[in-house]
């Protein structure tokens, strides 16, 4: 079997708001990555619960008639053989643990190997359903191509790796705690069914993630800065649940000090959360796990 690494990845806007099809960006996450090996003669414990759980998965697939899109029985046979997922991405933390399971199952046993990444976003999707109740197939795709990207309901731009304004720095900050997608996606979809939640949502919440993106790759940099500053105070009122009380001093902090931003990453509720800043001096490292993400 080739050996190739699928990194994690990281949903630098657009979490929440890619559900209505509104435009998302996705950076990979390279201090991370997944590959395809076999078990040894005496197979730790990881390499076992890998193994097993592909085992799940491959029911997954077999219960969902993937059998038109994926080699299933030689999948099966590579199970049987050992095969398990060498990988370092932690879950739990929006870092694409999942996706990057889906991306090499299906680079490695796609019959077509499709690269239409609208096509490739749905079959990922129904994929990934396997782990996550509602997959955007957002996750894979970006594991998949291993590229920052922008993607809308309609559209598709691979990005250059050096996209982003050296002025901008991007730093991920570890909550210290794992987060479970499921319930806080089931709280979101609760919130809208609240017609004065979604008319600020659609209304003021996606059009500033659009204006984060535009400014990214824009490099306007004093307008990405007031539009983050603006995301960030949005999602203290529209996701706050998916904000630890342990962070929540933060996006106080950036509220009076706008020479950094923070905002949630994936689903919140823990895992990372993303800071961007222009001055590097400002020490948050204290009481929070700091790891450069980009710049």
């Amino acid at each position: 079997m080739k050996s190739k690494k699928y990194n994690g990845k990281v949903i630098l806007f657009g979490e929440y708001s890619m559900i209505f099809g509104a435009d998302a960006l996705l950076v990979p996450y390279r201090d991370t990555s997944a590959e395809w090996d076999f078990c040894s003669k005496n197979p730790d414990y990881k390499m076992v619960n890998s193994n097993r759980n592909l085992n799940k998965f491959l029911s997954y697939l077999k219960e969902n008639d993937f059998d038109d899109i994926l080699e299933l029985s030689s999948f099966e046979e590579d199970i049987k053989s050992g095969l398990y997922l060498k990988s370092d991405i932690p879950s739990g933390y929006g870092l694409g643990s999942s996706g990057a399971l889906v991306a090499a199952v299906y680079d490695h046993y796609g019959k077509d190997n499709n690269h239409n990444p609208l096509v490739l976003k749905s079959i990922f999707a129904k994929m990934e359903n396997c782990f996550h109740s509602s997959s955007s197939g957002n996750d894979p795709l970006q594991c998949y191509f291993g590229q920052p990207f922008v993607i809308s309901k309609d559209g598709f731009k691979l990005l250059d790796n050096n996209f982003l304004n050296p002025e901008i720095k991007v730093f991920l900050i570890d909550s210290g705690i794992k987060s479970t997608t499921g319930p806080l996606v089931s709280y979101f979809k609760e919130c809208r069914n609240d017609a004065k939640y979604m008319n600020i949502f659609e209304n003021e919440y996606v059009p500033c993630v659009k204006k984060c993106i535009d400014t990214t790759i824009h490099s306007d940099t004093d307008a990405f800065f007031a539009a983050v500053g603006e995301l960030s105070d949005l999602q203290t009122r529209l996701l706050k649940p998916m904000i630890p009380e342990s962070i929540m001093p933060l996006f106080a902090a950036a509220r009076n000090d706008r020479r950094f931003c923070i905002k949630i990453s994936g689903s919140g509720g823990g895992g990372f959360f993303i800071a961007f800043t222009k001055d590097e001096s400002i020490d948050i490292q204290d009481k929070f796990q700091v790891k450069k993400l980009l710049n």
